[in-house]
């Protein structure tokens, strides 16, 4: 009997570890994020805002989408959301842009999603179409900000910057490549090789230690559940 019950409590220990190491994964990428990540200057492009719901006692209702004003977007448009409803605010331009079609001298500058609901544990993902997107610029940031149904408001607004340590609140990015350039890896591209590699690593190992944790507490819970019926 005490083998049984020194087995059930290390089989719970390992559980317990499991789903913490699945926590803190999932709290580590739980940020408001541009996807895909990258795209190609001077193009068009489809970018999805993806807003998970980090509180587990409210809801997301609100958000809002603050397009760069040193970037001035000519075209964009807004997939419908079932259960949402968007504004789209435009802004004059200090300075005015020339383009193809003429001078700009307004552009989009917030578009806000409203109405809707994103329970605790799902995300949603609402899509821009923009274009076309600036030349000779490397990367764009879209300031987000997120309103729960407490009142409460997060900010997306940090710079995440270009590797190392990512702030508590980064900003929706999108980099830019040249065009024609190879296309860039999947992800934030102004991550160095050396830092994504170290954080896969992390992340490989703490996976690995809550798996191992789990797989041999169900063994020893297994062999003190065989031994207790071979004496009985």
């Amino acid at each position: 009997m005490p083998m049984i019950r020194h087995a059930r409590r290390f089989a719970a220990v390992g559980s317990l570890t499991a789903v913490s190491v699945a926590g803190l994964a999932t709290g580590a990428a739980a940020h408001v994020t541009a996807n895909p990540s990258t795209a190609e200057q001077g193009s068009f492009t489809k970018v999805s805002f993806r807003v998970p719901n980090e509180r587990d006692n409210a809801a997301t209702t609100q958000v809002r989408i603050t397009l760069p004003a040193e970037h001035p977007i000519e075209h964009l448009s807004v997939r419908q959301v079932p259960g949402w409803t968007v504004k789209v605010e435009k802004a004059k331009l200090a300075t005015p842009v020339k383009t193809e079609g003429g001078e700009l001298t307004e552009a989009v500058s917030t578009i806000t999603w409203s109405g809707g609901e994103i329970e605790a544990g799902r995300f949603q993902e609402f899509d821009v179409s923009m274009g076309p997107l600036p030349s000779g610029v490397g990367r764009m940031l879209f300031k987000a900000e997120q309103t729960y149904s407490n009142d409460e408001i997060v900010k997306w607004d940090q710079d995440p910057g270009n590797g190392g340590a990512e702030p508590e609140h980064p900003a929706p990015s999108l980099t830019l490549t040249p065009k024609g350039a190879a296309p860039a890896p999947s992800g934030n591209a102004t991550v160095p090789v050396a830092a994504t590699s170290a954080d896969d690593g992390t992340a490989r190992l703490l996976g690995g230690l809550g798996l191992a944790a789990g797989v041999l507490g169900v063994g020893v819970g297994g062999f003190g559940l065989a031994r207790s019926r071979r004496n009985a």
